[in-house]
């Protein structure tokens, strides 16, 4: 019976991650139809908040001031500003997260923004409205992920169980059955999640997926789009057309040390 003490971690790693699967689908579900607003229209924060969580709006909150000259953003990374009079609070964020000397790293700017109050505000405010998840831990994708680990998890267990030199009273094959119940309730469980909640959102909720992919159809720019800004909502800064833009964000995830000068 050497091969149970594998057994049961294989079945608490399935069990546990099925389980909390289930929970955030069942959380999904309890939004009601009339509270999410689906006849409603999504500003472009809005929307790239549904797409892509808090750094996607100060992705978009960049890339807006940059298109319209108030902000600079080199092809080095850097981050300076032009206009200091933000137009919203989001811009207000990004202005104030650069810093009083005006000039600040692309990657440490994004960082910040997306953690202002603002932001925070703007997620309250769609989770209340029934367009995103409570938290993009809790969500739906966060836990087919959990699924997926757990399904391999399984399959690590019943290898290692079959590959030690210990004896046993029964058969490989017996052994194998006992760990594809687990596998098989896991592989049931991405199934169904398949079937009935794909595409996966970690910040949008059903009704927030619904609206984002009326906003992907609707033809021509929102009101608020007069840059055509959606595509970077939607997709993020690789939708950015301008190649100098597109360097800029390049550096935002590799930086190391400030150095003395920008070197713009």
């Amino acid at each position: 019976m050497f091969w149970a003490l594998f057994l049961l971690p294989a079945w608490a790693v399935a069990g546990s991650a099925c389980l909390r699967l289930c929970l955030a689908a069942v959380r999904a579900a309890a939004t009601a139809p009339e509270a999410a607003g689906d006849d409603r229209a999504l500003t472009l924060y809005e929307a790239a908040f549904l797409s892509g969580g808090p750094r996607r709006v100060a992705d978009l909150t960049l890339v807006s001031m940059a298109r319209q000259r108030r902000l600079l953003l080199a092809h080095t990374g850097w981050a300076t500003v032009v206009d200091p009079r933000g137009r919203d609070e989001m811009e207000r964020s990004v202005i104030g997260a650069i810093g009083p000397g005006g000039q600040s790293r692309i990657a440490p700017v994004r960082a910040a923004a997306a953690g202002t109050e603002a932001v925070r505000g703007l997620a309250d405010r769609l989770v209340g409205a029934g367009l995103a998840v409570q938290d993009g831990a809790g969500s739906i994708a966060a836990g087919v992920r959990r699924v997926r680990l757990a399904a391999l998890a399984v399959c690590a267990l019943a290898a290692l169980a079959l590959a030690l030199p210990v004896p046993s009273d029964l058969p490989d094959r017996l052994v194998a059955l006992w760990f594809a119940l687990p596998l098989a309730l896991t592989l049931g469980s991405l199934l169904i999640a398949r079937m009935e909640v794909h595409p996966y959102s970690r910040w949008a909720s059903p009704a927030g997926q619904r609206l984002l992919t009326a906003l992907t159809r609707r033809p021509g720019a929102p009101a608020d789009d007069p840059a055509q800004l959606t595509a970077v909502a939607l997709l993020g800064v690789h939708a950015v057309g301008e190649p100098d833009l597109r360097a800029a964000f390049a550096h935002r995830e590799r930086y190391l040390e400030e150095p003395a000068a920008p070197g713009h």
